[in-house]
């Protein structure tokens, strides 16, 4: 009987040394046991964050988030802080230089997405897919994971929706001194039918040499006419750049679809731009835009519908629409350029797994907080319309293209430069030959 208590004793105090596992407060994610991180810091390495420091006067909101992440932080006995290392330029060379002399911390990169192709053809970066993590997500943005797939493995993810890019504004009063409803528009985009045929008749509409000295007085369009040759050719089920049935990245700007649709639109500039005047510098186009004598802009979101934009000074009214389809396209499209979260390829595959949990819990919207709003001011800039069917639609990544140059530099390297940039003075044609050398050498450096 002593040898039975004795024993009994024992088993409970070996039982209250042994905590239970936590339940998780109302609304947070469920503990997920048998993962202990040490007390380990895990490095968020940005290029923005000059500092990590909380708020001494925060937010409902914000200090809901810091309890949310502090819970993270005690339920799995780790740290987390989030800085910049390099800046954008130099971010890439950071990680270059942890692949190549690991210090033993843990950490994870956030990179532009100009600089993620060159670690990626050399192994430089670590693949996120394990048990761990639950890439099929709805958080995980889908048209960044496809960037960032290479036979069969992940190599950066993305938390949340593109950034919308590419898109078409409109001079609301140009367009009604020309006779053009402009809220057919919109009516086009909403019903399939906002097409190359329909702008270019609108563009012609719009066009006029009032006093007949042979130079147009009022412009179809301006803009950054490389924007409008890239989105041309996405819109028209063209490419650049994309994967062969072998899994090598190959040159695919030689389609039919891809050089129809730069036909096109350098005919489009050619005809309807205002391009850059002897005396202009190269972003010549925002001030034009600004002084209303354009119909359309080929421009990128963020110069309208963000605060204090370079259009905020604008006096004329405006409206935005998607770029329009070609005729062998199915959709509008933005072309996406998010900032990529990596890894570097000097952990095992438990520490891996372990590395993109936390970052998985971290990058969670806060609990009670997941209202979207991304909405913010916008409604203060424009019309409704081109918040609730413009740049809501161009969120969706049914409307988000992928363009694998990134996988091989910067757009402005490596299709501005030499080919984009010159295409008024060629055939899309004959430069594509020009390049085709240049471009497969960084091919096949990608490839091996």
């Amino acid at each position: 009987m002593k040898k039975f208590l004795a024993l009994l004793l024992t088993a409970l105090m070996v039982a209250a040394m042994v905590p239970a596992l936590a339940e998780s407060p109302e609304g947070y994610p469920e503990v997920v046991e048998g993962i202990d991180l040490g007390g380990q810091k895990i490095w968020i390495y940005d290029y923005w964050t000059s500092s990590s420091a909380r708020k001494d006067d925060p937010t409902e909101e914000e200090q809901a988030t810091y309890d949310y992440r502090d819970w993270i932080m005690s339920t799995y006995n780790c740290e987390v802080e989030q800085i910049a290392k390099g800046d954008w330029g130099s971010n890439s060379q950071e990680l270059v230089n942890f692949v190549g002399a690991p210090d033993g911390s843990l950490c994870l990169f956030i990179l532009p997405p100009d600089f993620v192709g060159g670690p990626m053809g050399n192994d430089a970066l670590a693949a996120w897919n394990n048990d761990l993590i639950d890439l099929t997500a709805e958080k995980w943005n889908k048209t960044d994971l496809e960037l960032m797939t290479k036979d069969g493995k992940v190599y950066g993810v993305v938390s949340g929706v593109s950034e919308p890019r590419q898109c078409l504004y409109f001079n609301k009063r140009v367009l009604e001194d020309a006779g053009i409803e402009w809220e057919t528009i919109y009516d086009m985009q909403r019903d399939g039918t906002w097409t190359f045929d329909a702008f270019q008749e609108l563009l012609a509409k719009i066009q006029k040499d009032t006093d007949n000295d042979g130079t147009p007085d009022i412009y179809g369009m301006t803009g950054s006419n490389v924007d409008m040759y890239r989105v041309a050719v996405f819109n028209n089920g063209g490419s650049f750049f994309d994967y062969d049935e072998n899994g090598k990245l190959v040159i695919t700007a030689g389609s039919d679809n891809t050089l129809e649709a730069l036909a096109w639109a350098k005919d489009i500039w050619n005809t309807y731009g205002y391009q850059q005047p002897a005396d202009g510098s190269w972003d010549y186009y925002k001030d034009a835009w600004k002084q209303g004598f354009c119909g359309f802009y080929m421009y990128q979101t963020y110069g309208g519908f963000n605060d204090n934009s370079e259009m905020a000074d604008m006096a004329d009214e405006w409206g935005c629409v998607a770029f329009p389809v070609g005729p062998k396209g199915d959709t509008f499209y933005h072309i996406a350029s998010d900032n990529i979260t990596v890894i570097p390829n000097v952990y095992d595959e438990e520490t891996v797994a372990k590395i993109t949990f936390i970052y998985d819990l971290w990058t969670n919207d806060t609990p009670g907080y997941e209202e979207d709003n991304w909405i913010g001011n916008k409604y203060n800039f424009t019309d409704d319309r081109a918040v609730d069917e413009t740049y809501a639609a161009l969120r969706e990544s049914e409307h988000c293209a992928v363009d694998r140059v990134l996988l091989l530099g910067s757009v402005n390297d490596i299709e501005g430069s030499d080919f984009l940039w010159n295409l008024g003075g060629s055939t899309p044609a004959e430069l594509l030959e020009s390049k085709t050398p240049v471009w497969q050498g960084l091919l096949d450096a990608f490839n091996k």
